[in-house]
């Protein structure tokens, strides 16, 4: 009687991944070892951008530029400066009876350089930086970061820079105190454990 009564009363929660049978399991972890795959490539706004368009090209999709006009079923895209994109299947239906519009937002969680980024001191040289993305300041410590971008040059040549993905490329690091070192950065709460100039 009490265990019907449990059944009743109390909120039975169930993982709902018991409940997914082997096939549909092989689909998600195809799916998630491929956006993995997309991501390790796609670490900026640009490279993202960059992909988004060879995915968009394998699927039949055209740059809006290549069109003079426009029917039903043509699929397009079109790019703007390299950092945003915007893909449509045209439909049959006049615009005025309404649009099927999905948004989505490419963010890239970094620290950018600053304009003129490097200098040095004490025999050191630093890159001047902020962080972008939400990821909190002392997460970026003592882990291997690379560095990606693009170079623009005086006479407009633009060179992309990707260092530190290669296993033989110098990786770069924001280095933490010692242990035995950080008394005073261990009594900091966490958010100011790691400040600006490495004054810690």
């Amino acid at each position: 009687m009490g265990e019907e009564l449990k059944k009743k009363l109390f909120n039975q929660k169930e993982n709902g991944w018991d409940s997914v049978d082997e096939v549909k399991k092989e689909k998600i972890f195809k799916l998630a070892k491929n956006y993995m795959d997309f991501l390790n490539v796609a670490k900026t706004e640009r490279e993202f951008i960059k992909e988004a368009r060879k995915m968009a090209d394998a699927n039949g999709y055209r740059d809006i530029i290549e069109f003079e006009t426009l029917k039903p079923g043509d699929k397009v895209y079109f790019v703007n400066r390299n950092k945003s994109m915007y893909l449509a299947v045209i439909g049959s239906e006049s615009i005025e009876n309404g649009m099927h519009i999905i948004g989505s937002h490419v963010d890239s969680p970094r620290l950018d350089l600053k304009p003129n980024p490097l200098y040095e001191d004490g025999g050191f040289a630093y890159f001047k930086t902020h962080y972008y993305g939400g990821i909190k300041k002392y997460q970026w410590t003592t882990i291997p970061l690379s560095l990606h971008g693009v170079i623009v040059k005086a006479n407009g040549e633009k060179i992309e820079i990707n260092i530190g993905e290669d296993e033989n490329d110098p990786i770069f690091t924001i280095t933490d105190l010692l242990p035995h070192l950080a008394q005073e950065q261990m009594e900091k709460k966490l958010k100011n454990g790691i400040v600006k100039n490495s004054q810690l």
